[in-house]
């Protein structure tokens, strides 16, 4: 008998195989792996960005010094500066680091960084490291650098192949974002690491946030990395990926970065962070902080492997800190997946007198057009409950430089900042996407900030902002949906989905049939 006479079968003999193989590789004992925490406080203190800090802090007892990182040159230009000025050490945590140019000038910051005597301890989620395995364990090679991937794949190549016997481990994926230089000063938010999220690139890019934080929530972050490193999820590179030959740290440096260093286009970019006005007031130390209350939040890295506890997510720590919103709800998420229950809770709070905007992709705009599926399908009932709905458009005209809140480029953006704010009164900077994947099977990090003015910029976005680069969404007299351009003082109507095809609305259509919510 023919075991392989269709598909179905066909697929059931490779995952016997796969199976099989895997067997023989299973993941590697972390019995060996090295210790290791963040720099001593005392010690902290007394480095460049230490005594930099130290003298507002005093100033601010109990308080965390922070400022928004809108500008995606900013952001950049404080990851460099912080790489530069650090003495001790480094920690970094990403969901994503792609080998691209502001991927490799980081890279070869840190090598520098390490060169000089830092420690730099680098924590990559091992989902988008394809490409870097070289790199990333030459690396490694060096006696100040020690790289970690977290919840790694065993076969390297065709990565997709590790879901047959493995998805439920390899389905959950840990989506923080944090960058700490000498246990001083920290920067979290939305921003992965690759051109996109700096601005180095003529095509799209994303609209992000990011906060820079010093004082106590500093050294809260340290200490969840320090949990994350230590996690039964990371698993130190050289244990993954083939052993690298001894040159290979030196044709990285000579090579790729030589590269990299020689590139006029290279050259332009680094020219316009040098200019960026965060380059001029933090070499001038004339940053302007503000010193408040900052909660730091985040998942228990065992719920990446399913084990941690409900009061332990990061859903449970901010249900724990906010009180119910009195007032207002604004919502800024790229991948906005209410579900039915969050639709009625969203619901229930209009009800009882509580505004609440939410701003999303729209689906010309979005990167991952399955989750607008999820968010479509509530689009109707968020909207009968007086919920506002904004879908950002692609190939909006940036706005007029000033206190904007997100950047565009004028190639095309898509939404990918993650924030919300309570009441005029908070405001919440972070990686978690308010959707079931966020909420469930991922691990998220962010910045809870007892800020007016902070969370008066997001209010006054959606008041000024958004309507003049978002399609604002409504329903007509026979609860049909249609969208509104704002396009000066003038209003364009769209009956579809804007600068979309009909094949694009198809599939959002047919996958919103689909039980497929959970996993978005």
């Amino acid at each position: 008998m023919n075991i392989c006479t269709g598909p179905t079968a066909r697929l059931k003999l490779l995952a016997i195989i796969l199976g099989l193989f895997l067997q023989g590789c299973a993941l590697p004992s972390l019995k060996e792996r090295s210790l290791s925490t963040a720099l001593p406080g005392e010690v902290a203190q007394n480095t460049a960005l230490g005594r930099a800090v130290g003298p507002q802090a005093q100033r601010h007892p109990g308080k965390s010094g922070v400022t928004m990182l809108a500008d995606p040159l900013a952001a950049f230009a404080a990851r460099i500066l912080l790489i530069g000025m650090s003495e001790r050490t480094l920690d970094l945590q990403y969901y994503i680091w792609q080998d691209d140019t502001t991927g490799m000038l980081l890279l070869q910051a840190l090598h520098a960084a390490a060169e000089r005597g830092v420690r730099v301890r680098l924590l990559i989620d091992d989902n988008s490291t394809s490409g870097l395995d070289t790199e990333l364990a030459a690396l490694a090679s060096h006696p100040n650098i020690d790289v970690r991937l977290f919840n790694p794949f065993l076969i390297r190549g065709a990565k997709w192949l590790n879901y047959f016997t493995d998805f439920s481990r390899l389905n959950r994926r840990m989506h923080n974002k944090s960058f700490t230089a000498d246990n001083q000063v920290t920067i979290v938010g939305g921003r992965n690491i690759g051109d996109e999220y700096f601005g180095a690139t003529e095509g799209v890019l994303f609209a992000d946030l990011d906060v820079l934080g010093t004082g106590p929530v500093a050294q809260a972050v340290s200490k969840d990395f320090d949990a994350y490193w230590a996690s039964e999820s990371a698993y130190p590179v050289d244990t993954i990926v083939s052993d690298v030959e001894a040159t290979d740290l030196a044709d990285l440096a000579a090579e790729q970065f030589g590269l990299i260093a020689e590139s006029a286009e290279v050259t332009r970019y680094l020219q316009a962070v040098s200019e960026s006005p965060f380059m001029t007031r933090f070499l001038q130390q004339e940053l302007e902080l503000e010193w408040t209350e900052v909660h730091m939040i985040s998942d228990d890295p065992a719920k990446a492997l399913g084990k941690a506890s409900e009061t332990e997510l990061l859903t449970s720590h901010l249900a724990r800190i906010l009180d119910v919103p009195q007032r207002s709800v604004r919502l800024v998420s790229p991948y906005f997946v209410p579900t039915e229950a969050g639709t009625q809770s969203f619901r229930e709070m209009e009800a009882s007198g509580v505004e609440i905007e939410v701003l999303t992709n729209s689906l010309n705009a979005t990167d991952i057009a399955v989750v607008h599926a999820g968010y479509a399908k509530q689009r109707k009932a968020l909207l009968k409950g007086g919920v506002s709905l904004y879908e950002m458009r692609q190939f909006a005209a940036p706005p007029e430089p000033g206190g904007h809140i997100f950047s565009l480029s004028r190639s095309g953006s898509s939404l990918h900042a993650k924030t919300f704010s309570i009441d005029g009164e908070r405001v919440f900077v972070g990686s978690f996407n308010f959707d079931p994947r966020s909420a469930n099977l991922n691990t998220e990090l962010g910045f809870l900030i007892e800020s007016t003015s902070m969370a008066g910029k997001i209010d006054e976005a959606f008041e000024f902002d958004v309507p003049g680069y978002a399609y604002e969404v409504r329903l007509d007299a026979d609860d049909d949906l249609y969208w509104v351009e704002q396009r000066g003082d003038e209003q364009i109507r769209y009956d579809v989905e804007p600068e979309t095809n009909l094949w694009e609305r198809f599939l959002v259509k047919f996958f919103s049939l689909l039980p497929i919510e959970w996993l978005l």
